[in-house]
């Protein structure tokens, strides 16, 4: 059982930066997959990043070169740099977690957080 905490959301002006925490329960955090996903209001839950087991990383097309995802196995945690923000960045950010391999589908992932709002103005 993982249990996930994100942290670290809030209203920036267009071109800034805000860096996501996600804190993970349990004793076998270095053997899961961490995704982030965000949700704008009235759309799908849909793919940012994500980083494996084994450190290799991936990321939607429109997050590309501007966000990056990490991850401190010694602290338990998954963080989420985001540069350049756009409004249509705009969304419920979510940490998840699975065994392993990354995936980009919400559904094969087993574990949420409760989500941190990232609010980009224009």
């Amino acid at each position: 059982q993982v249990q996930l905490v994100e942290s670290g959301g809030g209203l920036v002006q267009a071109g800034g930066s805000l860096r996501l925490s996600c804190a993970a329960s349990g004793r076998t955090f270095d053997t899961y997959a961490l995704g982030w996903f965000r949700q704008a209001p009235g759309k799908e839950r849909d793919f940012v990043a994500a980083v494996s087991s084994n450190g290799g990383t991936y990321y939607a097309d429109s997050v590309k070169g501007r966000f990056t995802i990490s991850r401190d196995n010694a602290k338990n945690t998954v963080y989420l740099q985001m540069n350049r923000l756009k409004p249509e960045d705009t969304a419920e950010y979510y940490c998840a977690a699975r065994m392993r391999v990354v995936v980009t589908t919400p559904d094969n992932y087993n574990y949420w957080g409760q989500g941190t709002q990232v609010t980009v103005s224009s």
